[in-house]
Order: structure tokens, then sequence, then C-alpha cells
């Protein structure tokens, strides 16, 4: 396989750089004041902060189109490398820090999280939206059907670098010396087969439900 040829698997619908994720504003503190996305797509999400709480509103998009759209919208954008970007960014500056499905995508997510502690103000947090790749129809592919298949999108998405579970997500950033304020499931599944499963195995599933972990973490006083 060409360059060129594995690139291209890496290709996504406009679609894919254009979701609002407005399921995430609930967990933002009313205080923010100034807030940096990684990986904005046409920076729709930090426009409904900027709308919601009249926040100073920074992003890094790698996808140079995606990255013009939302420079139109949102105060700064830098096009850039998530990592690269770090130096051109102010320390001890953002109430909040987003990741919305995006550190599955890095090779080293961890080195990223670790780089973004100096950014964050006194009370600043990160704010990751984060796969789930124990969800249950996810889940039940490849331990009852011994498939692992990639697909264009979901859990499977044929970009994801990583893949996280709730106690990987809780390890990843202890270790790297953050204090979680809270981890939330997010988008769970309807399926019947999944609470007869869980109910038989006395809740030890419950994790296998929500598709996304939303975690919330500080740096330690």
């Amino acid at each position: 396989m060409s360059r060129t040829d594995y690139q291209s698997l890496f290709q996504k619908a406009a679609e894919y750089y254009s979701g609002d994720r407005t399921e995430i504003l609930s967990y933002v503190s009313p205080d923010v004041k100034k807030t940096l996305e990684f990986g904005c797509g046409e920076g729709n999400f930090s426009v409904l902060l900027k709308k919601r709480f009249g926040v100073e509103t920074w992003a890094v998009e790698i996808h140079k189109k995606s990255a013009d759209v939302a420079a139109q919208k949102l105060y700064r954008v830098l096009c850039a490398d998530a990592e690269d970007s770090i130096r051109e960014l102010p320390e001890h500056y953002f109430d909040s820090i987003f990741f919305l499905d995006m550190l599955e995508h890095l090779i080293n997510p961890y080195a990223l999280l670790d780089k973004c502690r100096n950014k964050l103000s006194s009370s600043g947090v990160i704010i990751a939206s984060i796969p789930n790749i124990r969800y249950y129809r996810a889940f039940k592919e490849y331990v009852f059907s011994g498939k692992w298949d990639y697909r264009d999108h979901g859990i499977m998405d044929i970009t994801h670098l990583r893949f996280f579970t709730y106690k990987s997500i809780k390890n990843m950033f202890a270790s790297l010396g953050y204090e979680i304020q809270g981890i939330h499931g997010i988008h769970p599944t309807s399926s019947k087969s999944y609470r007869l499963l869980n109910t038989l195995f006395l809740n030890r599933l419950w994790d296998t439900r929500y598709k996304h972990f939303i975690v919330i973490a500080g740096t330690k006083k």
C-alpha cells in the first residue's frame, strides 16, 4: 500500500467535522471564561460555548479546510498537529480544555494530556469524551462473534489508534497527576440482551452499557 493509499483511509466525510456535541454542555462550569478545544472540526461546539457562556474560544484543528471555517467563528484557531500547537498556547490560561472524541486518534495521548496541565488555569479542567471499546454492541461482536472489523465511524472507526475502557481512562488521567472530578457514561444502549446479560453477571458489565465516557479532571492542588 502506498503512502497516498494509506492516507486515503483517514479521509472523512464533511459531516465528520461539523458536529456540535450539545450533550457536552451540561458538564461545563457556568464560570468558564476561556476555553480550548482540540480537534474542533468546523468549530460548532466552541460556537455553542461562546453563545451560552460568552467565552473566549481557542481551538486546534489539523484539517485545514475545517480550521479555515472554524477561524471565521472563534477567537483563535491554530491549524496544526495537536502536540505541535502546544508551544503556541499560553500557560495557565484556559478554564476548560476539551478533547471530544479526539484522544483515541493520537499515537500518544498521554504526552498531549501531560503537556496540557500547564495550560490550565488554577481551577481549570480537562473535559474529554472518549469512546468505550467495551460498549455492548461492539463488545458482543468481538467476544461472541470473533469479529474485529473497522468502519468509517463509531467505536471501530478505522482512524482510531488507541482504545479505552472505563478503567483505562481512570488510570491514564491518574498516572499523569490529574485529579478526576467525575466520569459519566453517555449514549447508553437500549438493548434488551444487554440488560439480561448484565443481570446474569450481577452488574459486572455495567460499563458496557455506554458508548462514551465523559471525564472531567483537574490538576491536583
